[in-house]
């Protein structure tokens, strides 16, 4: 294999290893994040019938068109309709009849007079039917009306495949009657973390160890990206303790291994050895900062992307890399990562690889400017803290002045701060 391989050699190498996961049906309650399989048409208008939009009373709009509230206009109220009924009658001529946000309008009826242009304003609490009502505003045609199909038709193309189901989508589905959806399988991860000097958070520092942070940060990543997470745990660096943990997520049907550390040249990485040993190693070292010993292959059959072990370098990798491929596996479409460009507030040096470096934006009078969040070594993980963006230096730039046009990828919705 090569010695090292640009990012966008190892990207496309580690992509083709990979495909959507099945589709399979999944109750709507479990769909959150979820990628849609196929596009998803109403089933019936939405409303599926013409409803009140206030407490008030249903009229023909014509019979309150002298109302004032001088003058108001006498109704008489025949009928009562709370939310969840149906009207037993038509509405005539001088007719009335209280009605609730939601409940369906009677035939004849053409507009809503809401309760407070009456005099039954304030509402008093008896739930006695009042023979008359007083109007007195005149209505206007259709006012308050939510008439049948006014959001949505039957037909309609509501959400495409390949798009991941959001709250407000859940919403829409179950309002169409989808208890069932069809989504791709959601991606399994089993995440193991590797190092003598790891301890947990709730040991206490001794000399010579570090409290693991991959662990939970790479956890957080997946779940975020909606993958399912197998935490195999944090294992010490023995090439026996390894496999058996690496085996575990042969038993939990893991559709990705990640790990963190053992994929240098260190006397005691053997991360390396180990998918050598059980499985293939199809690259090691890729061309960028931070994160150079990347290692992808497979284990005993299941894919393994091996990140560095210095916190910053794991989660770059992991934003370069595994995001992509947990994509793809959700059954996402195809597409470069949606960046922004913007413009260093200061100069910046590089070592040639590419690189991409924790930043703050800022937008001060339409310019977003990108200012370092920070020192940019690989175990500075306040520096991903601070950071809102990533900007990318391409290979073989060593330098760039002020005022220079950088790309951005965002690591969060609300990326703006203000100075």
């Amino acid at each position: 294999m090569p010695d090292i391989l640009s990012v966008q050699e190892a990207l496309d190498r580690m992509l083709k290893r990979f495909s959507p996961l099945p589709i399979t049906t999944v109750p709507l309650e479990r769909c959150l994040r979820l990628i849609l399989a196929s596009d998803i048409t109403a089933q019936t208008d939405l409303p599926p019938f013409t409803n009140s939009g206030m407490d008030g009373f249903a009229v023909r709009f014509e019979d309150t068109a002298t109302a004032d509230s001088d003058h108001p206009v006498r109704l008489a109220v025949v009928m009562d309709i709370p939310a969840g009924s149906v009207a037993s009658a038509g509405l005539q001529n001088g007719q009335a009849a209280r009605i609730m946000t939601g409940a369906a309008v009677p035939e004849g009826a053409n507009a809503i007079v809401p309760i407070e242009d009456t005099n039954l304003y304030p509402p008093h609490a008896s739930p006695n039917l009042p023979e008359a009502v007083l109007v007195k505003k005149a209505a206007q045609a259709g006012a308050y009306l939510r008439r049948r199909g006014q959001d949505i038709h039957l037909g309609d193309l509501i959400l495409r495949a390949g798009h991941r189901l959001r709250p407000q989508d859940l919403g829409m589905l179950a309002s169409l009657g989808f208890a069932m959806v069809p989504v791709f399988r959601r991606p399994r991860v089993a995440l193991l973390s590797s190092g003598d000097e790891l301890l947990s958070p709730t040991e206490a520092l001794v000399p010579g160890k570090i409290r693991d942070s991959n662990s939970f940060t790479l956890a957080a990543l997946c779940e975020q990206y909606g993958a399912e997470v197998v935490r195999l745990g944090v294992v010490g660096d023995a090439p026996q303790l390894i496999r058996e943990r690496l085996d575990l997520a042969i038993d939990h049907s893991a559709d990705l291994i990640v790990t963190s550390a053992g994929v240098s040249v260190g006397e005691f990485d053997y991360m390396r050895q180990v998918i050598e040993q059980h499985g293939n190693l199809n690259f090691w070292r890729v061309n960028m900062r931070p994160g150079k010993p990347l290692a992808f292959g497979s284990f005993r059959g299941i894919p393994l992307v091996g990140l560095p072990g210095n916190p910053v370098s794991a989660y770059v990798g992991f934003q370069v890399f595994v995001y992509p491929v947990l994509r793809r596996l959700a059954g996402l479409p195809e597409g470069a990562r949606p960046f922004l460009k913007v413009v260093l507030a200061e100069s910046i040096e590089s070592d040639g690889r590419e690189s991409y470096l924790r930043a703050i934006l800022l937008e001060n009078c339409g310019k977003i400017t990108a200012t370092l969040a920070g020192h940019q070594g690989s175990g500075n993980l306040y520096s991903v803290v601070r950071a809102n963006s990533l900007i990318k230096i391409p290979s073989n730039i060593t330098s760039l002045p002020v005022g220079a046009e950088v790309e951005a990828w965002l690591l969060e919705e609300e990326w703006i701060r203000d100075e």
